[in-house]
């Protein structure tokens, strides 16, 4: 009996320590089971080099690397906004490390940082994006048939030189053409001037952007008419990064307006006039095409600022027979980018986007305003914009 008591009191003594490690076993469980399970599905990147392996990507938007760097103290990967993802070191002499959380959908530029050095990733291909060539990384998107590469008639990206006296040198402009350019030479076409953002080229629309891809299947579908797309350096001096507030548009405005355009129409069989004619532009390249085509209404019957701006009413006010002139005005956003998720508030600059597209609207304005889902400033989010662009230029 007395056993019994005893037995009783040191139960009651150790309760609470007993109810204690309970508890922290039970949230220990439930952090356990709230850790994502990280799918083991990963194939290499559709943008790695021929053979290549890594880096690979899973189902749910993970990245995992691999880099061999034996003498390397230090080995991580920058993602960019998305920050870096440390590595790390095997016996063999190879780092390896699996991004913290799902990348979004589309494209991505990265670099390696060994031991404080800047490197590309040598399992993956080069695209020319902040001031430099980065690696690219392509995460598969849940709509990325319409800029696949699928069995339809293709146009054609060629390069061309064309003379600029106002810099003293040639230049170089990417132009692609349609499926049916060649096989009818009697017809004309519309043009559009395709601008790329800050510390990207020329190159990038057809690379990054896909640019071409999206025409071929959206003319196969019926969906949009066919028009050249002219793709241009936008800047006339050295960029360099944090350089973009002192830059100056008037010496590349002098470039595409009194040079290249001049050559396109030359050289191509084009429809030359106003209504035939529009430019559109991806962040420092939609600051530059309402620039340039404000300046110049005369030249240019349709705008798009893509993650670049956005056009008030007093804008249209402020520019002399723009409501006349402009036949569309086609401002667009990744969600991210206007607060949401991520948020970002790129959208912020020139007051809110969609609230000018609607008032422009409302003047009797052709404007459309478009928001990508769930992407923020990237080329998934400017890939879906031209993709919504292109079926409405010159429809009239």
């Amino acid at each position: 009996m007395i056993e019994h008591t005893m037995r009783i009191k040191m139960m009651k003594r150790y309760l609470p320590v007993i109810v204690l490690l309970i508890s922290l076993g039970a949230a220990l469980g439930l952090a356990q089971t709230d850790q994502p399970v990280i799918k083991d599905d990963f194939q290499p990147s559709t943008l790695n080099q021929l053979g290549q392996e890594y880096p690979q990507v899973n189902s749910q938007g993970y990245a995992r690397f691999r880099i061999v760097a034996p003498q390397a103290q230090s080995v991580s990967v920058n993602l960019g906004g998305r920050g870096g993802t440390p590595l790390k070191k095997s016996d063999d002499g190879v780092w390896t490390g699996t991004t913290a959380a799902p990348l979004d959908e589309g494209f991505h530029y990265y670099h390696l940082s060994v031991d404080g050095g800047t490197f590309n990733d040598p399992g993956t291909l080069n695209f020319y994006g902040s001031v430099r060539w980065e690696s690219g990384i392509e995460i598969p998107a849940h709509d990325r048939e319409f800029y696949a590469l699928k069995d339809v008639p293709h146009g054609r990206v060629q390069q061309i030189l064309f003379p600029s006296k106002s810099t003293r040198t040639s230049r170089r402009a990417f132009v692609y053409t349609p499926p049916d350019y060649d096989k009818k030479p009697a017809k004309r076409y519309p043009v559009l001037y395709l601008q790329h953002g800050w510390g990207e080229d020329e190159t990038a629309w057809s690379n990054q952007g896909h640019a071409n891809l999206i025409m071929d299947n959206l003319i196969a579908e019926g969906k949009t008419k066919p028009f050249l797309i002219v793709m241009t350096y936008g800047m006339t001096n050295d960029a360099k990064i944090g350089t973009i507030a002192s830059f100056d548009i008037k010496p590349f405005e002098t470039v595409l307006v009194d040079e290249l355009i001049p050559y396109i129409d030359a050289n191509f069989r084009t429809l030359s006039d106003q209504p035939h004619r529009a430019m559109a532009g991806l962040s420092m390249g939609g600051m530059e095409t309402k620039t340039i085509t404000f300046n110049h209404l005369n030249a240019f019957s349709h705008i798009g600022l893509l993650s670049g701006g956005t056009i008030s009413s007093d804008d249209v006010k402020n520019t002399p027979d723009f409501a006349k002139k402009v036949k569309l005005v086609f401002v667009s956003y990744g969600s991210r980018e206007l607060g949401g998720n991520r948020g970002g508030g790129r959208g912020g600059f020139g007051g809110d986007p969609k609230a000018n597209a609607e008032a422009l609207k409302q003047a009797g304005i052709n404007s459309v305003f478009y928001v990508s889902p769930d992407t923020a400033h990237e080329f998934l989010s400017w890939r879906r914009s031209l993709h919504e662009l292109a079926p409405l230029l010159f429809k009239n």
